[in-house]
């Protein structure tokens, strides 16, 4: 069972609700983490409502969401510019890098069929860096040149250069996006995304995303140089925690002289007396495993990344980096009741100096002001990995194909290389990008083999249907493994040598991140993964927690080789690799890491 530090028994002490900083300082122009942000409509409704919905008469229960989703035609059109800025999420001013202004960045939000178009604009100065973003779970099934890997399906966005992202919104849920440039998005380069669509559950009030991240004081480059030292430095530790970018902390802790405000203010929520809520959770963190609970509440879990599950309740819930969970929690209190949120890095998986991150939720009539005085849950934190895979059932079946095309085991270790850095490796090949020359655009050209540069660690699974993926990890951490362009059957988890045993065979769990747990040398943990391969692209496969991706723990997955040959793609990506090499050719990027 897990016990609070000192520094967190401290911060709970002396919480008060007088917040001392105002939004713009804590968060910038964003709202979210106030009572001010918008509840979120069941849907969108300024486009066509066939059957009174924009997915007409499409249900999570009866819809093959893979095959069957909707195509509106209604384009949702955003306009990102990213720049530095300095901000004080838990009281401690930092240079971070914001999209207009905010953070978490601006919501997305769109309707199930929807197209999104999102115009990014590069103006981060003071130094320079290029840019890509990803849209987290989306399969981009006609646009694999969207998903925003640099080196995989587009060359970076150079500095005062734009480009536009334009992709359909194919699966419904929550999730979020990041910039998937080295380790960036530790840098505060991230924000949600929502697409509705039918529910599987009813509730009655949608409170919207709830972000969770750990947070680093150090600016996120000088701990990539930290985690790519030679010889190397111990793994980084987080210095606090935030739910939805807001948490106060213990300034009498800063010793570099940088300005610190105690009680710059936690996130608050609202519930209503009787009314179910449904709630978004997004670890979008760079390493931290979180325990989510609130206090006094029963949570219903009613889907996993972007997978409508058959609910089921629980006190806790378990998010790996990249993991979301939509929960619907009833407000039985009274009104006037006002209880804690926590989220609280577990301890035992991760690695960080304050682990507990607290909101206050105030039922309708309560005293915004007033500090909750509510007792945590108890949170058992021995276990490294998400809930069994027998709990968690898809509303809609989707069953694994007994006997895949081809089967891969992948092992990962880490261990030092030549010149000394501690690196992650999978089948002992650690990966490292070329920003110049995207796998996507050479696959394109016909050029799918790459014998000269064997660290980009590409899987090409040919024009193969099917593909099963053994994980062995071989390390004492967890790593929550993400695939792109998939949503992949967990067909089984444990340690040793898997059986050949598979959780519920007619309906595994699918999702697009599952944790693998720490194992050893002798007895590895592994995880089993199964997709169809219809989805014809470059897709990354890789742990991601943002220090082990920078170390090199990652892999591409190629399929369907003949038809990536046939693709059309935009002269915008050919031209973003233009304008990258007229900036690389006079300028030295400090690729220090994977790339990632």
């Amino acid at each position: 069972m897990t016990t609070l530090s000192t520094v967190a028994k401290a911060i709970v002490a002396s919480v008060n609700l007088l917040t001392a900083l105002p939004q713009t300082a804590t968060n910038g122009l964003s709202l979210l983490g106030t009572l001010n942000a918008p509840l979120i409509s069941d849907f969108l409704t300024n486009n066509p409502l066939p059957q009174g919905f924009p997915w007409g008469t499409r249900t999570a229960a009866t819809t093959n969401p893979y095959e069957q989703s909707p195509t509106t035609g209604v384009i949702r059109a955003y306009d990102f510019t990213i720049k530095r800025g300095f901000i004080a999420p838990d009281g401690y001013n930092k240079s971070v890098i914001l999209i207009n202004g905010q953070f978490p960045g601006p919501l997305i939000e769109a309707n199930w069929g929807d197209t999104i178009q999102v115009q990014v604009h590069n103006q981060i100065t003071d130094p320079e860096e290029g840019t890509a973003l990803h849209w987290h779970g989306i399969l981009q099934r006609a646009t694999p040149w969207y998903d925003g890997v640099p080196s995989v399906q587009q060359c970076p966005i150079p500095p005062g250069k734009s480009l536009t992202y334009q992709f359909k919104a194919d699966l419904y849920g929550s999730t979020w996006y990041h910039s998937h440039y080295s380790a960036q998005y530790a840098g505060g380069l991230l924000g949600p995304l929502i697409i509705h669509g039918p529910k599987n559950v009813p509730y009655d009030l949608d409170v919207g995303p709830v972000f969770l991240t750990d947070w680093y004081h150090p600016e996120y480059f000088s701990i990539v140089k930290q985690v790519m030292s030679s010889p190397p430095s111990p793994p980084p530790s987080s210095d606090n925690n935030l739910i939805n970018g807001k948490m106060n902390y213990d300034c009498s802790l800063v010793t570099d002289g940088t300005s610190c405000t105690p009680n710059a203010g936690i996130a608050k929520f609202k519930f209503t007396t009787g009314k179910k809520h449904r709630l978004r959770l997004i670890n979008a963190g760079a390493e931290g495993i979180q325990r989510f609970s609130i206090d006094g509440h029963t949570m219903t879990v009613m889907a996993n990344d972007f997978v409508p599950v058959k609910p089921y309740d629980t006190k806790v819930v378990t998010l790996g980096i990249g993991q979301r969970t939509d929960v619907i929690v009833e407000a039985k209190l009274p009104k006037g009741s006002a209880v804690f949120m926590r989220a609280q890095i577990s301890t035992t998986c991760s690695v960080t100096k304050q682990p507990l991150a607290l909101a206050a939720i105030y039922y309708d009539g309560a005293d915004t002001t007033k500090t909750p005085t509510s007792t945590a849950t108890t949170v058992d934190d021995s276990h490294c990995g998400n809930d069994a895979l027998s709990t968690t059932t898809p509303f809609f079946p989707f069953p694994a194909t007994a006997n895949p095309a081809t089967t891969v085991t992948i092992g990962i270790t880490i261990h030092t290389n030549s010149t000394g850095h501690l690196l992650w490796w999978m089948n002992e090949s650690s990966f490292r990008a070329n920003y110049d020359h995207p796998i996507l655009l050479l696959a394109n050209q016909g050029n799918t083999s790459y014998p000269f540069d064997p660290q980009w660690n590409v899987y090409n699974f040919g024009n193969n249907n099917s593909v099963r993926i053994i994980i062995e990890n071989h390390t004492g951490a967890a790593h929550p493994m993400h695939l792109h362009g998939h949503n992949f059957n967990v067909l089984a988890e444990g340690f040793g040598k898997w059986d050949g045993t598979i959780v519920n065979r007619a309906n595994a769990q699918r999702r697009d991140v599952q944790i693998v747990q720490p194992g050893s040398a002798a007895t590895p943990a592994f995880i089993v993964v199964q997709y169809n391969t219809d989805n014809p692209g470059v897709w990354p496969l890789h742990c991601h927690i943002a220090w082990h991706v920078s170390g090199g723990l990652y892999v591409n997955t190629m399929e369907q080789t003949d038809l990536i040959k046939k693709r059309v793609i935009p002269g915008t990506i050919a031209q973003t690799c233009r304008d990258w090499a007229d900036y690389s050719g006079h300028t030295v990027v400090a690729e220090i890491d994977s790339g990632l």
